[in-house]
């Protein structure tokens, strides 16, 4: 390694670790021909080392799949490509179901890898037999066998990165501890070590179970915590011949494959064990915990149950060596909020080997182009609320994360630890009237009301089926309550506020005071950042509604690119509470409440009222289809707004409602229909693009129309009425996959289960095609535009 440590670098990478060597060696392949890696012990030290090492492609989304299956690529040409040996074994895996809500999840899964072009395929419990003799089978009911799946060694692999690295220009500094991060005007300047100080532009924390103190330093908030977690051991054991699949037995918390000879059986169990803060010093290195038979016990059993011969098989170890968590289970990607030039690449919840490939390649394209090579917002480094960085919540968080990771992925499932941190203005009202709550960015939101026991997971029609039916219905006939108080709200204040916007947004924020703006927030791709509407207040101030979950993450944005405008950005979301009051009864409604003025507001107009005596400022919009306004006022004036309201007859209404009813509208959503990789124009949006341009994304987005970009954003009404989409489901026209669903829900108002999907290529309205659920194809009609349109629909006076 080299010696002397240099004065300056484009980037620094801390940690070396499977992320740190992997973003390392991307950054040079990059062109980046002076990046330098600090590991303050050696290479692999922390976690990477006693990795089981599994590669596994399938996840839950398309970008997280292609991302694994950059590492599979990745790994199987690096001894080409650098001659070192990374222990690269294509096996396959066999993942078995033992009950049937796992048998349902497992096929899902295939189907969904037949969408991401993942060889997958079903077989019985007597074909999983024959893969894996050793297994008892008896209670097996079917599997799923994936071939390509394999492993490595992860010490090599990190060996063989940097050594195809450092020809490239990459330094690395092993023995070289930091001790501060140097920062000025909230941006990265340096890193100083135990060998000295350089200076840099970019930092990539890849620092593992150590990422929560370092990214202090930096003054960044970095909520991930470590875990104990264990895998046993043996001896050689006869029938263990060469190389196996690994064999997933999710019910039983287990994964196997052989080592050695033997077998190594590990676990996720349902609760796994934290590790305070400042257990694992600077001396863990190649360090393990101490064995813990007596937590592993109920792990053994069921793994004496899967493997007979385990009875008789001499135990080498029962390995304890920590991992990280965070409070999703998803790693963090990207720059953080608080410190610019502060790149994240850690928290990878014990899939780092089989991410670190391609999440090493995503973290080094944001550092050198701004942005990752595809979307990844779901691992973005900003989406966790402040709240989330809390010792005693990510101490009771991520035990149940570890627990999780073998989960069934049943719709509407919530976790039960760190909850309750941020309450709504009118969280005591909602929980009267028996409201279910679902956490989203710390907040507690109402799913569904008239909740008498925690519902029942399920793959079929859900407890809550009929009170959801019951809110949709009072939107519909009557009015209800939808509460946005979660939404963030940004107010934009200044002399240069309409530039600034008019240069950050897509959208006609151009309008008179008084208007309310729908628009996108795109990128330099023409691709969406955010969307968000817009309430333009005076000439020199504008109160901007974003999602839940993206306060965090638009805050930063607009901020970035508020240098060299008079404006100021202020975060009031909690200052507000939001409701929107839906239905043919609101308008008298309002008016029996004191502000028979909303009467008079155009679509897409605000104005202030009092309700209740409460000054509110209302928006005439509607995100369900049925005609009203988001209402708005000081949180503290909540309770007495909302007791008005309900008095003159609205229904509170939850987060179900919204969403069944959206769908049937055919209003996208970030996360679902809208992302980093989708622009106006395939989402059927782009008339609410400025097409005189002036704005972020208009060249782009220009070109893309240039070259024949058109909508590809469905819906989709299923015939049988008793099907239940969850999303991503694969849509198949004439045998073939023509693309996936994105939103799903039941059309209450329609009668029948509906989707939103996006598809390759122009389907006409009317076209009948294949939901792809479980291994099931269900006939569903095409439908362009909304499944449910209220035209003639209006509000009674």
């Amino acid at each position: 390694m080299v010696h002397s440590l240099p004065s300056h670098a484009s980037v620094v990478v801390i940690g070396g670790g499977i992320m740190g060597c992997s973003t390392l060696y991307h950054l040079a392949k990059m062109g980046v021909s002076d990046a330098v890696l600090l590991e303050r012990n050696k290479l692999t030290s922390g976690t990477t080392w006693h990795s089981a090492a599994q590669v596994r492609a399938l996840r839950h989304s398309q970008n997280l799949t292609r991302m694994i299956q950059y590492s599979v690529d990745l790994y199987s040409q690096l001894e080409e490509e650098t001659g070192q040996n990374v222990g690269w074994i294509q096996k396959g895996s066999l993942s078995i179901a033992t009950n049937p809500d796992r048998l349902i999840h497992v096929k899902r899964q295939e189907a969904l890898a037949h969408a991401y072009g993942i060889d997958a395929m079903s077989v019985s419990a007597e074909e999983a037999k024959e893969r894996w003799p050793l297994m008892n089978a008896e209670d097996v009911l079917g599997a799923v066998w994936s071939p390509d799946d394999g492993r490595v060694s992860p010490s090599d692999v990190c060996a063989a990165l940097v050594k195809a690295a450092k020809p490239l220009g990459a330094k690395i500094f092993e023995d070289t501890g930091v001790t501060g991060i140097l920062t000025e005007n909230g941006r990265v300047k340096g890193v100083e070590t135990t060998q000295g100080t350089i200076m840099c532009d970019a930092i990539a924390l890849c620092t593992g179970l150590w990422s929560r103190e370092v990214g202090a330093m930096a003054g960044a908030q970095v909520p991930a915590l470590a875990c104990e977690h264990f895998y046993l051991l043996t001896k050689p054991i006869d029938g263990i011949i060469g190389n196996t699949p690994t064999l997933s037995d999710h019910d039983n918390h287990l994964y196997i494959r052989d080592d050695s000879g033997g077998l190594l059986v590990g676990c996720f169990e349902l609760m796994g064990k934290p590790i305070a803060p400042g257990v694992l010093d600077e001396s863990f290195e190649f360090g393990l915990l101490p064995e813990d038979w007596d937590h592993f016990e109920p792990m053994m059993m069921n793994a004496l149950h899967r493997l007979p011969a385990l009875e008789t098989a001499e135990v080498k170890m029962l390995l304890n060596g920590p991992e990280s968590f965070t409070p999703d289970g998803t790693f963090m990607l990207g720059e953080t909020a608080e410190t610019k030039g502060l790149f994240l690449g850690c928290g990878m919840n014990s899939v780092g080997i089989a991410s670190g490939g391609g999440a090493g390649m995503n973290l080094a394209h944001c550092i050198v182009h701004g942005h990752t090579a595809y979307d990844l917002t779901e691992a973005d480094a900003k989406r966790f609320a402040p709240v989330f960085d809390s010792i005693d919540h990510l101490m009771a968080r991520a035990p149940e994360i570890l627990g999780t990771h073998y989960d069934i992925a049943f719709p509407g499932k919530q976790l039960s630890t760190a909850r309750d941190l941020c309450a709504l203005p009118l969280d005591t009202e909602y929980r009267a009237v028996g409201a279910h709550m679902g956490q989203f960015y710390g907040w507690e939101r109402s799913l569904y009301f008239g909740k008498t026991a925690e519902p029942a997971m399920t793959f079929g029609r859900p407890d809550w089926f009929e009170n959801v039916r019951a809110e949709v219905m009072a939107a519909h006939e009557a009015a209800a309550i939808f509460d946005a108080s979660s939404f963030g709200k940004i107010e934009v204040q200044g002399p240069d506020a309409e530039a600034f916007l008019l240069h950050c947004c897509s959208g006609y924020l151009g309008r008179a005071p008084g208007s309310v703006i729908y628009t996108s927030v795109l990128n330099q791709r023409g691709t969406f950042e955010s969307d968000i509407t817009a309430q333009r207040i005076a000439e020199d101030h504008y109160r901007l509604f974003v999602g839940t979950n993206a306060i965090k993450r638009d805050l930063a944005w607009f901020r970035n690119l508020a240098e060299g405008y008079k404006v100021t950005l202020t975060d009031s979301t909690e200052d507000y509470a939001t409701l929107g009051l839906m239905g043919p009864e609101a308008a008298r409604i309002v008016t029996e409440c004191g502000a028979p003025e909303l009467n008079e507001l155009g679509y897409f107009k605000t104005g202030t009222a009092h309700i209740a005596g409460k000054h509110v400022r209302a928006a005439r919009m509607s995100y369900v289809g049925e005609a009203g306004w988001e209402i708005t006022m000081r949180a503290e004036n909540a309770a007495t707004v909302y007791a008005a309201l309900t008095t003159a007859g609205a229904k509170p209404a939850g987060l179900f409602a919204q969403t069944s009813m959206r769908i049937e509208k055919g209003f996208c959503a970030m996360g679902h229909e809208l992302d980093s990789d989708v622009s106006p124009i395939e989402a059927g949006l782009d008339f609410a693009t400025r097409k005189t341009g002036g704005f972020i994304g208009a060249e782009a987005l220009a070109e893309r129309r240039a070259k024949g970009a058109m909508p590809h954003v469905i819906s989709l009404k299923l015939d049988d009425e008793t099907a239940v989409p969850l999303g991503h489901e694969p849509i198949y026209l004439d045998g073939k996959i023509i693309g996936q669903t994105s939103s799903c829900g039941f059309g209450y108002r329609v009668g029948k289960p509906v989707a939103l999907g996006h598809v390759k290529g122009v389907v006409k309205d009317g076209t009948r095609v294949q939901i792809d659920i479980a291994r099931n194809l269900l006939d569903a009609t095409v439908t362009i535009g909304p499944l449910f349109d209220p035209a003639g629909s209006r509000m009674k006076s």
